[in-house]
């Protein structure tokens, strides 16, 4: 027995403009003229990612002050001992729709996209949450939603000062010794496409650091795929294995072979 939810879905179905059903062939051959664009598309966002490591840098000349899991901490803490800081600014307080019992539901979604941090901290980047939530409300949340990233508490004017006081928005910085830069900043449609590994590292100064990568000279690069690892496996300053080098080489070569292919 249906319901009128029921049919009142399957109306709507029956309703769409759907594109036609073709064969096999003309499938593939559709698929072949769309993946021209993707392709452009791709080396686009590369060309766009290489101009944003280009991009001017300003100094940090304010100290902040955070609430964390060990007490107090400076934003050179937040690093963690990292060059690089990906900061994304979560609506997580009084006021927010869902509090206590949840954070804003977009800042949600994002957090429940972020990857295993292991990956971006192999690329000497950290990223942290924050909120102005105490740190025993922070525990709670991320305890219930089965979250894992550091996520710390504001205490100053830091998310007025980086254009995250009224809306999300995730915040880049990059550490020379003791002195911290501010380098990006994206908001909006932009924070959709954050949690993924590699979209974090194309925001960021260094990049993904490989060597196929159009960088500033000098900028830290190793050979592509080969620092690649197991999350629970990483090892500082390891030298790449050697089976996963044989791995990635040959996959490499494919993928450049069908590139060629694609181009004559």
């Amino acid at each position: 027995m249906t319901n009128s939810t029921d049919n009142g879905q399957k109306a709507n179905q029956s309703a769409m403009n759907t594109p036609p059903v073709v064969s096999p062939q003309a499938w593939e051959a559709a698929r072949e003229e769309l993946l021209v664009k993707e392709k452009a598309h791709s080396r686009a966002r590369d060309a766009l990612a290489a101009e944003r490591r280009r991009m001017p840098w300003t100094a940090v000349e304010r100290e902040y002050v955070f609430d964390g899991p060990a007490g107090k901490a400076s934003l050179l803490d937040l690093f963690d001992g990292r060059r690089q800081l990906i900061i994304y600014r979560a609506f997580f307080e009084p006021g927010v729709f869902g509090w206590p019992d949840h954070a804003c539901r977009g800042c949600s979604m994002v957090a429940d996209q972020v990857a295993h941090l292991a990956h971006l901290n192999a690329r000497d980047t950290t990223l942290v949450f924050i909120s102005r939530a105490s740190q025993a409300e922070i525990a709670r949340l991320k305890s219930r939603m089965g979250w894992t990233m550091p996520w710390f508490t504001i205490t100053d004017n830091f998310d007025a000062d980086f254009d995250v006081g009224e809306w999300h928005g995730t915040n880049v910085f990059y550490r020379d010794g003791e002195r911290v830069f501010r380098t990006y900043f994206v908001n909006n449609r932009g924070d959709e496409q954050m949690g993924n590994t590699w979209n974090y590292l194309d925001i960021t100064p260094l990049g993904r650091q490989e060597v196929w990568e159009n960088s500033p000279e000098g900028y830290p690069q190793t050979p592509t795929y080969k620092w690649w690892n197991w999350h629970d496996s990483y090892v500082a300053d390891a030298v790449p294995d050697k089976k996963w080098v044989e791995v990635s080489d040959i996959g490499e070569a494919a993928f450049r072979n069908q590139d060629d292919a694609g181009k004559s």
